[in-house]
């Protein structure tokens, strides 16, 4: 991709679901222009009554009505899940159009076919390819990059997260359905599978937070840590009362509670990173983490038309990409509240 691009217009597939709203928002907020790419034609009208949104259909299956969309965008933003259906189908598409792609995906096994796959075209083609760029993935390899100072090998990194309830979407559960791949942890540099039933321990976590008992529940964070930052082993929890709401079918979709749209749901992230004998942490909070991910991925796209990472092509993670504490900082207090210490 060129230095810069003057092209600011973001396609958004999934744009009408419930992250691709947010996702939409916040692209417009900065004056970015938005093509919302869906499947459902009813969905997409209701979109295109929205001043400054064009709409474009198309099908994971139908690669001309993909390339139709993706005409005239300088990006594309996919948060149409499960991806183990769409990333490869629109990644092809965003290679054939010579553009940036980023996802929010929660899946690991997705993150691992990008880059056994596609990331070798995306280097030869000089494009950009940043999944996980989102709450999960995404947010934990920022912090972990904002706290490394590069002195040396990074031996371990641990994540801890907390959320005081979830309210899974319909693509939450539809993906929780059907992504039955073997979650994986990080010992002596190499990926493999956590142990059966899930190691679990306590954790605590600043002000207000507190004491939480926790479970080893890995997503993205690990494939993203990996790929970047390459310690010798990564651990990462979750603690248990989001679970119980994730796993109880009645449990309601999230609702709004604010004027932006977000759910009443709080959240805070934990990330220790030790590099010999000392261990650094980082501690980011919020609301939504549905909402969160599109600051987050915005950012990301921004700085990518920007020019920012024109010689970084591939298969990437943000904290590999950008100045992890600078794209944390420009998020701002009232999105992300970021505090950083010595824990040793």
């Amino acid at each position: 991709m060129s230095i810069a691009s003057e092209n600011k217009i973001v396609a958004v597939i999934g744009g009408a679901g419930h992250t691709g709203r947010f996702v939409v928002a916040e692209l417009k907020r900065r004056g970015l222009g938005v093509i919302v790419v869906g499947r459902d034609q009813q969905k997409l009208a209701a979109e295109a009554a929205s001043p400054g949104i064009t709409v474009r259909a198309a099908g994971m299956d139908d690669p001309t009505s993909l390339d139709d969309a993706l005409s005239g965008a300088a990006a594309v933003i996919n948060c149409a899940g499960p991806f183990m259906d769409t990333a490869i189908p629109v990644i092809d598409a965003a290679l054939r159009a010579g553009i940036p792609y980023l996802d929010v995906t929660a899946e690991q096994q997705t993150v691992q076919a990008i880059i056994a796959t596609r990331d070798a075209a995306a280097r030869q083609a000089g494009i950009v390819l940043l999944p996980a760029a989102a709450f999960y993935g995404g947010l934990a390899d920022l912090l972990a990059g904002a706290v490394h100072d590069g002195s040396g090998p990074v031996d371990e990194v641990t994540v801890a997260m907390f959320l005081d309830s979830w309210h899974p979407t319909s693509g939450t559960r539809v993906t929780g359905q059907r992504n039955t791949a073997k979650r994986l942890m990080q010992r002596q540099g190499r990926l493999e599978v956590i142990p059966d039933p899930a190691p679990t321990r306590h954790w605590s976590f600043p002000a207000p937070f507190g004491d939480q008992d926790m479970v080893m529940l890995p997503l993205t964070e690990m494939i993203t840590l990996a790929h970047h930052l390459r310690p010798e082993t990564i651990d990462s929890w979750i603690n248990l009362a989001p679970l119980r709401d994730l796993r109880d079918p009645a449990t309601p979709p999230p609702q709004p509670s604010d004027a932006q749209g977000r759910s009443a749901q709080l959240f805070a992230m934990d990330v220790l990173v030790r590099t010999g004998d000392r261990v650094r942490r980082a501690t980011a909070s919020g609301q939504d983490i549905y909402a969160i991910t599109a600051p987050i991925i915005v950012e990301a796209v921004e700085r990518l038309l920007a020019g920012e990472a024109w010689d970084k092509a591939g298969t990437r993670t943000l904290g590999d990409v950008f100045d992890a504490r600078a794209f944390l900082d420009a998020l701002g207090p009232d999105t992300l509240r970021v505090v950083y210490q010595d824990a040793a």
